[in-house]
């Protein structure tokens, strides 16, 4: 398992939820992420809120379901790709 973390106060803060129980065991490799002029950092409280939106996210819907909604919509999906492509 693979977790992005950040350094504060001394304390390794991991930036999502973690498989484990209180007093765990486990090994720990640092790896320190780079911070060079001109590359594109990643918002790690960004990317752990996303993570726990997931978390809490009900399931995605089945394929009957999505074929439900996709009838509510009126006309053909493959007309309108011919369309768009003899516009272009």
């Amino acid at each position: 398992m693979m977790v992005d973390a950040v350094y504060e106060n001394g304390v390794l803060r991991p930036l999502q939820p973690l498989d484990l129980t209180e007093h765990d065991h486990v090994t720990v490799s640092v790896t320190k992420v780079s911070h060079d002029a001109g590359v594109p950092q990643v918002d790690f409280e960004f990317m752990a809120s996303l993570r726990k939106g997931l978390l809490s996210a009900d399931p995605p819907p089945g394929i009957e379901e999505v074929r439900r909604r996709l009838a509510k919509i009126p006309g053909s999906v493959a007309a309108d790709f011919i369309t768009e492509r003899e516009d272009s």
